[in-house]
């Protein structure tokens, strides 16, 4: 791919335009759905273990979406109610999101990951009053529904049951036309709950113009989207920012379409479903090209595909993976850099500037980006800064990536600002040419095998075993999985020690974590210490540990 540098005229020729009302249900759908030429186009493919690929058209997105809004209406949901969408990847998923914006409400996708206490956190915290699930998670949700005393109403996909209400016997019933509220550019549309360092996580309020704040970089990263006959997928989860906003919702709104699997990801099945579909775009993370690259070192020789397009996140990919997309897929992998609160900031575009492998990229068209010290001044190049994003772009414009405020947090979204300077925490550096390069959290967040962790809520849930006394969860380097969850967990005086019983406890502690939170949030390594390194105020101090990770990892 030929290693042109068209950024300077791109950065300064781009200027926003965000209409004062804007629905993402509108964006997304109903304009396709509507248009005589476009109505039959193609939305979501299922793919499914026997190959019978069910194509949904836009139009029937949205004829689904307009008997789903009116049975949530006659559920109470109005603009600014919250409904809780669990689901795996489906078409469901998007006839949920469109519903949700039709009628103003706020959508809060959840992983079906998530175990019972992980769950019950953010549906009591945002009060949430209807929750549509299917029997991927449908267990957790019977876990915690008694103790959600808001939530009056759940919709079943392919769950039948007197307790709940049937998606497709409720829809069936309904109109299948629906005249969609007005809302307004800032008006919140999407709810998602992203970790913190303390205490517990935050909901992060989207709103309805973050789709076309998105824009840009989606359509960078992907060697400029959309192009005639692109097709997307991903295994990431849609109920994350990087699989609804990196994936779902930008794919919808060009009007392409987006393949939605079930399937466990592993190299070979990810191969196979492009080969099948002719998958020209997709995001990738790290973790997963590296499966990709040790199991199919040579993919064009058994797999006819067709990508042009590849970007990846979460962490840096790494020299080796970065030669091989080159070699094996003929595709220059586009790194990138986001977050839930201002997503699609900085990255790369191998068809309009040079990639370089490791490097975060260059802010994206639109975004004003800065690496700031303490003080909140601009660092010098080869210096590093804390990555900030500036509420106003370079020409003056309001910049609509950046999210609304944490859920009833006022404190925490003051906070998350200096001045006009959107805060990441995430330092990086930047080189003379303009590129930037990663170098950590400025707190203690990380990131493992792509999942962003929060170390606090995987510490609360630790304690609350009658074994643990105090507990830290740091990253500790993994050359496979970028890091892994490690706990140094301070035992009470009275457990038993010794070699056996140590095994016997580490395991249920892991199975601990697991059955409360989610699955990757469970520590893969845990470490017994008589205390936690501590400041005379009585904080923990995890850079003492998270350094001692470190030092062990280099010899």
């Amino acid at each position: 791919m030929a290693a042109v540098d068209h950024y300077d005229t791109l950065y300064q020729s781009f200027r926003w335009w965000v209409p004062d009302n804007c629905n993402i249900a509108e964006l997304c759908c109903g304009r396709w759905a509507r248009h005589p030429e476009h109505t039959h186009r193609v939305a979501i493919v299922v793919d499914d273990a026997d190959h019978e690929h069910q194509a949904i058209t836009y139009a029937m997105l949205q004829q689904d979406a307009n008997r789903l809004s009116h049975v949530l209406r006659s559920l109470g949901v109005q603009s600014g109610t919250r409904v809780a969408i669990v689901m795996s990847q489906r078409p469901e998923v998007a006839a949920a999101h469109i519903a949700c914006q039709q009628l103003g409400a706020i959508a809060m996708p959840l992983s079906v990951l998530f175990g019972p206490e992980a769950m019950a956190y953010r549906l009591q915290d945002s009060e949430t009053t209807v929750a549509i699930v299917d029997s991927s998670a449908i267990a957790a949700i019977d876990a915690v529904r008694a103790d959600c005393p808001a939530l009056d109403h759940v919709v079943a996909v392919d769950v039948v049951r007197n307790d709940l209400i049937a998606w497709h016997q409720a829809l069936a019933q309904a109109p299948d036309a629906f005249e969609a509220t007005v809302t307004g550019a800032n008006d919140p549309a999407i709810l998602i709950y992203t970790s913190g360092t303390t205490g517990s996580p935050k909901g992060a309020l989207i709103p309805q113009a973050a789709l076309i704040g998105n824009l840009p970089g989606f359509v960078a990263s992907q060697n400029w989207f959309p192009q005639a006959g692109d097709v997307f997928w991903s295994p990431a989860d849609w109920a994350w920012t990087g699989g609804l906003m990196d994936a779902l919702l930008p794919t919808l709104y060009f009007g392409q379409t987006i393949i939605a699997s079930r399937a466990r990801f592993s190299a070979e099945h990810a191969f196979k479903l492009m080969e099948r579909h002719q998958v020209t775009n997709t995001f990738l993370f790290p973790t997963a090209l590296k499966m990709m690259m040790k199991a199919v070192p040579s993919p064009r020789q058994d797999y006819q595909l067709k990508l042009r397009a590849i970007m990846s996140a979460g962490e840096a990919v790494g020299d080796a993976v970065f030669q091989w997309t080159q070699q094996a897929l003929g595709v220059t992998v586009n790194e990138m850099f986001g977050q839930t609160e201002a997503n699609y900031l900085v990255g790369n575009c191998a068809v309009r500037w040079p990639a370089r492998a490791g490097s975060m990229g260059k802010p994206y068209p639109g975004h004003r980006v800065a690496l700031l010290d303490d003080t909140g001044s601009p660092v010098a190049p080869g210096q590093i800064g804390e990555l900030a994003l500036h509420r106003y772009d370079s020409h003056g414009h309001p910049d609509p990536v950046i999210f609304t405020g944490y859920w009833r947090r006022p404190e925490a979204s003051t906070e998350k600002f200096q001045g006009d300077w959107l805060m990441t925490g995430d330092l990086a550096e930047m080189d003379s040419d303009g590129y930037l390069w990663y170098r950590g959290r400025a707190d203690d967040m990380f990131k493992a095998a792509g999942y962003r962790i929060g170390p606090s809520e995987i510490e609360n849930c630790l304690v609350k075993h009658a074994a643990v006394a105090n507990a830290a969860v740091v990253p500790k380097p993994d050359a496979e999985r970028g890091n892994v969850i490690k706990a140094f967990v301070v035992l009470t005086p009275d457990t038993p020690r010794g070699a056996q019983q140590d095994a016997a406890l580490i395991h249920d502690l892991q199975q601990h974590v697991r059955d409360r939170l989610a699955p990757y949030e469970y520590p893969k390594e845990i470490e017994f210490i008589d205390a936690l390194p501590m400041t005379t105020t009585g904080k923990v101090q995890r850079k003492v540990l998270r350094m001692l990770e470190l030092d062990r990892a280099r010899k």
